[in-house]
């Protein structure tokens, strides 16, 4: 058997570290075993999923030096890589699935489907109730000729234990009864993950699935539809989560979690995948630093260690450091200055900023110097302002923060429209409103215009420069 395994993410924001850590341990395993990686681009909530996400996942990867054999940018034998180019795919395999009677069309209205989990609060069993598995012909045919709205659900036992064999953990037994008659085409006809999932885990012939631990409980309805389509599963490896330092899931409110903040603040992309290696496997010789090809080299599943890895940026640029220091010579520190702090298109979007505010070139290093920089070593006091009470400022941070997670478009149009609302609320003037935001994203009440430099910055440093003035002022 040829090893194919694959990692398909979701173009819905900023490329995730999560799925560095999946795709890393997908491709080892396939470069170890002599077999091919693939990207999938999942990519079925429309509303969501958007081109420039996509490009930055293709970027971040290729950043990273995680190289596949098929996916949407370098084609392969069993395209399109990209979901939303396969709708018709679905569609026959769910029309196969309603013919076979393993799915049914639901036609619960919104409001049904609320007052059902209102219901279900204090009850043992949650989910979808069946309740049009039991329409009658008569209701049904009634239900189609009013052209009233529908989802497609899979049919589940109601009984029994599922067993999900996994490659770390041994057998799983789940019971039916906690499984959910899943959603598998939407009202909008778009597939939902789960079944386009193991439609194109089929068709593109992956042998392995490797991700992480939060699908495990996902895995019945995924054989379920194995057994419904006759068709054998792959090998399932459930990864361990990657925790923040207090041991919760890794989140994007406590740790910076896009790879293009990292690719931004400087680290290496050795050092980067090095680290993520380490999040939950080990050289047999126990040394810490090793390059993706010793990795390779070395990688067996067996070393793979199910304690909660601990994401901890600290010891990320601690590694980092050893990484400059030990492989890189002078001329290669030096050209990687250059290509990260010289990087074109990064200047170009800095240029309009700064252009008409100085007057020789070297008055771009007191005024652009946060665009390069971490931590800008501020203090308390530089937070001290006459107009605005160190107690409103506080809680302005606090309420930034919370509506910065709401977000949904991360451009200056969207950033200012959320600042204006939160300065109405706040009762204040916009441009005194604003005056400890410059100070806490930029380093000074005097910068570059503040909702394009977030824009450039991105939410990922902009949420860690707030949390880091929140706690100088907390």
């Amino acid at each position: 058997m040829t090893v194919r395994t694959r990692v398909a993410p979701s173009p819905t924001g900023d490329p995730h570290v999560g799925t560095a850590y999946t795709a890393l341990f997908n491709y080892c395993f396939a470069r170890k075993s002599g077999g091919q990686f693939l990207l999938r681009i999942e990519d079925t909530d429309q509303a969501r999923s958007n081109p420039r996400s996509m490009q930055a996942i293709l970027d971040s990867l290729h950043w990273l030096g995680l190289e596949w054999d098929e996916g949407p940018d370098v084609g392969g034998d069993y395209g399109p890589y990209q979901q939303s180019l396969r709708t018709d795919i679905y569609r026959q395999h769910a029309d196969q699935l309603l013919e076979q009677g393993h799915a049914f069309r639901c036609y619960c209205t919104p409001e049904r489907l609320a007052d059902l989990r209102s219901q279900q609060k204090a009850s043992v069993r949650t989910g979808y109730d069946g309740h049009c598995l039991n329409l009658s012909p008569a209701e049904r045919a009634e239900l189609e000729s009013a052209g009233t709205a529908f989802v497609i659900r899979l049919r589940v036992p109601d009984e029994g234990i599922c067993r999900v064999e996994d490659l770390l953990r041994g057998g799983i037994e789940i019971d039916w009864r906690s499984v959910d008659m899943q959603i598998l085409v939407k009202q909008d006809s778009m597939p939902t993950y789960h079944l386009a999932n193991v439609v194109d885990d089929h068709l593109m012939r992956i042998s392995h699935v490797i991700r992480g631990e939060e699908w495990i409980s996902s895995a019945p309805k995924h054989i379920l539809l194995y057994n419904y389509f006759g068709w054998t599963p792959p090998s399932f490896c459930h990864m361990p989560l990657l925790r923040n330092p207090d041991k919760s899931k890794l989140s994007k409110r406590r740790n910076p979690t896009s790879i293009l903040y990292y690719q931004r603040m400087g680290f290496l992309p050795e050092t980067l995948l090095n680290y993520l290696g380490l999040m939950a496997w080990s050289m047999p010789d126990g040394e810490e630093k090793f390059p993706l090809d010793a990795m390779v080299d070395q990688f067996d599943l067996t070393r793979i260690s199910l304690g909660g890895p601990v994401f901890d940026t600290k010891k990320l640029t601690w590694l980092n450091g050893r990484w400059i220091r030990e492989a890189l010579t002078d001329e290669q520190f030096a050209g990687r200055v250059e290509s990260w702090a010289l990087n074109r298109d990064y200047l170009m979007k800095i240029v309009p900023l700064v252009k008409e505010r100085v007057s020789v070139l070297s008055e771009l290093g007191t005024l652009a110097s946060f665009f390069v920089s971490g931590d800008l070593n501020l203090t308390a006091e530089d937070f001290q302002d006459r107009k605005v009470p160190i107690e409103v400022i506080r809680k302005s941070f606090k309420r930034v923060l919370e509506e910065l997670e709401t977000l949904g478009d991360w451009n200056k149009d969207a950033i200012a429209e959320m600042f204006k609302k939160s300065a109405e609320a706040s009762e204040i003037k916009l441009r005194d409103y604003l005056r400890p935001f410059y100070v806490a994203v930029a380093g000074s009440s005097k910068s570059t215009p503040l909702f394009d430099s977030m824009e450039i910055l991105g939410k990922d440093l902009c949420r860690v420069r707030l949390r880091d003035a929140l706690r100088l002022v907390g």
